[in-house]
């Protein structure tokens, strides 16, 4: 599990022409709560933050430069719409060896046989974790399956030390067969049918002549 390091300044300036003069210095305004502390308002170094949010749950140590630091783990990040910059973000306090929910993604690799498609319904799983051991997700191999495979959130198997909240009867994925697949099988059939039905007139044609 990736834990990053980050400089954080504490704010006491609050409101919307405050939080635009801090997103024009590169800067990001941020909250950090949980575990029944204050809520504390922060400050935190835009480019920073954003490579470090790459990672998905990526825990953030942040460092007020006294000496203290504070583990957190990002729960809401709001973007810019239009520009997808940074806007605000909500930290939540952890501690190690605690359990922590987090959503991991469900990563497909492989590709099914000719003729089918992956219907994916599921791109993530809920799970419990000990906040230091949270698991970057789950990989299912999809190679050379047919159509009529089927797989539920029981049959994943879940990373070491990790706990199930998602409901295990949820599809992830199936393979299918799509409609353009099914006219052609459909047409092909028509054609062997107007085939045969040709063969069997040619055939009657020439015992009648007989």
């Amino acid at each position: 599990m990736s834990e990053i390091r980050i400089s954080a300044e504490v704010r006491t300036e609050f409101g919307k022409g405050f939080a635009r003069r801090v997103r024009a210095a590169g800067k990001v305004p941020a909250v950090v709560y949980g575990h029944g502390e204050s809520v504390r308002h922060v400050t935190l170094p835009g480019h920073d933050l954003m490579i470090a949010l790459r990672t998905p749950n990526v825990l953030l140590n942040l460092d007020f430069g006294d000496g203290k630091t504070q583990l957190t783990l990002p729960k809401q990040v709001q973007k810019d719409p239009v520009k997808r910059t940074l806007e605000h973000v909500d930290l939540v306090l952890v501690r190690r060896g605690e359990k922590v929910t987090v959503d991991i993604p469900i990563t497909v690799t492989g590709e099914v046989v000719g003729g089918a498609v992956l219907d994916q319904s599921l791109n993530n799983l809920s799970v419990t974790a000990e906040a230091t051991h949270i698991p970057t997700g789950i990989e299912v191999d999809v190679d050379r399956k047919e159509e009529g495979f089927q797989l539920f959130v029981r049959d994943l198997e879940l990373p070491k030390g990790s706990e199930l909240v998602t409901d295990a009867d949820l599809l992830v994925l199936q393979v299918v067969v799509t409609r353009a697949e099914l006219a052609e099988e459909s047409a092909e059939a028509a054609e062997g049918e107007e085939q045969a039905e040709g063969e069997g007139a040619d055939e009657a044609s020439a015992e009648s002549a007989e």
